[in-house]
């Protein structure tokens, strides 16, 4: 279910098209993520030039980093059509034998959301990825036999946000694996003013730079912002962002300069103040915030962590000295257990 939080790297419905648009075309192209660019690139000529099938890709990582538009960039690199899919769409075996058996030689399947697949589709799908084959069982009780179905060499490109909920089993049958990172700021920059480029958006160096300082390491926020920020210089500076445009239209977005909106500053807050800096919970947690535990783990934990807001211990999550001074509160003015472990960590 899409997040409608401005700065959730989720996507939203409105954004299939606009992303479209933006999306690299090559891995020339595409920005950021330099050594795992570096290794496709060794992995995909040679595959190329053979005429042979690519191996299968796993590519994980948060939320809105370019997974998607990676697996559209290696089917383009290796000249081969795409068909996409989604681990919560496939129910049923018979799914992913009839998307399996419809492929190509050669064509890319991209699977979002692996690790959402059902055990009894995954087990189909283990001597599909190793020897192109499906092994089906035809009807039922005595008289059930095995048939096995040959299938075209083919590459599927996974990704997911959750590597750690994938078996064994199925994380040893990719032979390149990859983990896509938060982006550098200068990366992100280069991103705001490449698709201000490709929107005809005329905008300043500082522009660009405060919109990147904002998108938590994230292409997907990077564009949404500049989406927005693009309508309210439409409307109040005839089109063109200017740093004070910038400046301004993110303040009444109430993105802050760490990126952070309303429901970081509720978590953090919550955090400090409900919980003495924790250690707290996530359980706890989520029900102080009104929000799925999963929530808080998938979506606002993995940018706060990655920036020092909080941190995990084997008790719960700990707010950091950094999120102390972010809120202009001292981290050891309380004399309950979360002021010890906040002594404890700085």
């Amino acid at each position: 279910m899409p997040d409608p939080r401005l700065v959730s790297a989720r996507p939203q419905e409105d954004e299939f098209g606009f992303d479209q648009s933006l999306r690299p075309r090559s891995l020339e192209e595409y920005v950021g993520q330099a050594q795992v660019v570096a290794n496709l690139r060794v992995a995909i000529e040679p595959a190329r030039s053979r005429g042979d099938a690519l191996d299968h890709v796993l590519l994980f990582g948060p939320p809105g980093v370019g997974k998607t538009s990676l697996a559209h960039v290696i089917a383009a690199e290796l000249q081969a059509p795409i068909k996409a899919t989604a681990g919560p769409i496939i129910e049923r075996a018979g799914d992913l034998a009839a998307i399996l058996t419809a492929l190509e030689a050669r064509e890319v399947l991209f699977l979002d959301e692996i690790h959402r697949l059902d055990a009894k589709v995954e087990e189909i799908l283990y001597p599909a990825l190793e020897d192109f084959s499906l092994d089906l069982m035809i009807g039922s009780g005595p008289g059930a036999r095995s048939m096995k179905i040959p299938l075209k060499p083919y590459t599927l490109v996974a990704a997911t946000t959750r590597a750690g909920l994938l078996t064994a089993p199925l994380r040893s049958r990719f032979g390149i694996v990859h983990r896509l990172d938060f982006y550098a700021e200068a990366d992100l920059e280069f991103i705001v003013n490449r698709s201000a480029r490709i929107l005809g958006v005329p905008i300043a160096a500082a522009a660009a730079l405060e919109i990147a300082r904002r998108s938590r390491g994230t292409p997907r926020i990077a564009n949404r912002l500049l989406r927005r920020v693009r309508d309210f210089a439409q409307v109040r500076a005839q089109g063109a962002i200017t740093h004070d445009v910038a400046r301004d239209a993110l303040a009444l977005l109430e993105v802050d300069a760490h990126g952070f909106d309303e429901v970081d500053r509720k978590l953090l807050l919550t955090v400090i103040e409900k919980f003495d800096g924790g250690p707290v919970g996530v359980n706890a947690l989520a029900a102080a915030i009104s929000e799925e535990p999963d929530a808080i783990e998938d979506i606002y934990e993995p940018y706060l962590l990655q920036i020092g807001f909080i941190d995990r211990t084997p008790r719960g999550r700990v707010a950091t000295r950094r999120a102390y001074e972010h809120f202009g509160r001292s981290g050891l003015q309380s004399g309950g257990a979360g002021a010890v472990d906040q002594k404890k960590l700085f």
